[in-house]
Formats: structure tokens, C-alpha cells, sequence
């Protein structure tokens, strides 16, 4: 089998679809956001990139704060709805019946129906061409207390996550492995 090449382009799948809230509790947006992930661990730190045309990219950056709320299979249809409509037009809370929720560091909502919410603050904003990256330091992870397993660990397999790969979102799947089982010794 041989590889085909293409010209170069957006194929590193599959990634997060998440919903980022901003704004304040009284006036906020959603957008979904496909290109985000983790740039630092110490201290926490994440990206989302934006494009300038979006109603969302001027409350980000001028209130330089957002939360990352993941979805899941449940919230597929809202995902896709607040990233085709516009907020300058609709209340996407509303209109997918979604719910607020307060946050602990920022003035953005979060999604009440969201497993786990991030809260961000932004530390740079890099103008990189078709998109705006907002490099951002989690201030704090919010996670709905069903998704805790008995040792008080996050059960990330409870949650049923989509993910968002070449124009079409998917959910994720059961669990390969653990983070160094291929090297694990045997229990003897």
C-alpha cells in the first residue's frame, strides 16, 4: 500500500469539538471551536484559535477570558448548531436549551450540561492568518460529580466525548490502553 500526498492543509484528526462560553452571565456567546488542545502543563495552559469574523473573537479579546466546555454525544446537535449560527443573531443558550452555570475565576458561563469545563484566562493573542490563536492559563477544571469514579478520579470513559474529524463529528470510542501499559512489567 502506498501513500497518497496531498497538498498541505488542516489533517491532524481527530480533534476536541468543544463549546467555548464567553461574555458575562447576563450577555454571553458559544462557539465551537474544533482547533484547541493543550500547550503546557506547568503551568496548565491551553489554545483556541478564532477567526477575526466570528462574534465571539472581539468579547475574547476584550475580556481576555473564556471557558472550554467538552461535549458529548448528548450535545452533538447543540455543538453543531452554535457553530452554524451567529450570536450576534441568536441566544444559542436559549435557543439550544442549554443552561448557564457560574463560574469560580471568570465572568464567562459555563455549560451546565457539559462534563467538564475549563475555565481560561488569556496570556497572548497571536494573529496567525486565517485564525487568532488565544493562548490561555487554566485557572480552574469544573467537572459534573457523576463523572468521579469511587477513588475520586475523573472517568473520562462515563462521559461519551465526541471528537471532530474532516467535516464530521464522531464519538469516541472504548479504551486501548493506559499511558505506558506497552512497557508495563507483569504482576508476578
Amino acid at each position: 500500500m502506498s501513500k497518497i500526498t496531498w497538498k498541505p492543509g488542516t489533517f491532524l484528526y481527530p480533534i476536541p469539538a468543544v463549546m467555548v462560553s464567553c461574555g458575562t452571565m447576563e450577555k454571553s456567546n458559544i462557539i465551537t471551536v474544533a482547533w484547541t488542545g493543550i500547550i503546557n502543563t506547568n503551568p496548565a495552559m491551553v489554545y483556541i484559535s478564532v477567526r477575526p469574523t466570528r462574534h465571539s473573537y472581539n468579547i475574547i479579546k476584550e475580556q481576555k477570558e473564556f471557558v472550554i466546555n467538552l461535549t458529548t454525544n448528548n450535545l452533538v446537535k447543540a455543538t453543531d448548531w452554535c457553530g452554524v449560527k451567529t450570536g450576534a443573531k441568536v441566544d444559542k443558550f436559549k435557543e439550544m436549551n442549554l443552561h448557564k452555570e457560574k463560574a469560580k475565576f471568570v465572568k464567562c458561563p459555563m455549560i451546565k450540561e457539559s462534563p467538564v469545563s475549563v475555565e481560561c484566562r488569556v496570556k497572548e493573542i497571536k494573529d496567525l492568518g486565517s485564525h487568532t490563536m488565544f493562548i490561555a492559563e487554566v485557572l480552574a477544571i469544573n467537572s459534573d460529580e457523576k463523572y468521579i469514579d469511587n477513588k475520586g478520579a475523573f472517568d473520562i470513559s462515563k462521559c461519551n466525548l465526541i471528537s471532530y474529524a474532516n467535516g464530521g463529528y464522531y464519538s469516541l470510542g472504548k479504551k486501548l490502553g493506559k499511558f505506558g501499559f506497552s512497557v508495563k512489567r507483569k504482576k508476578k
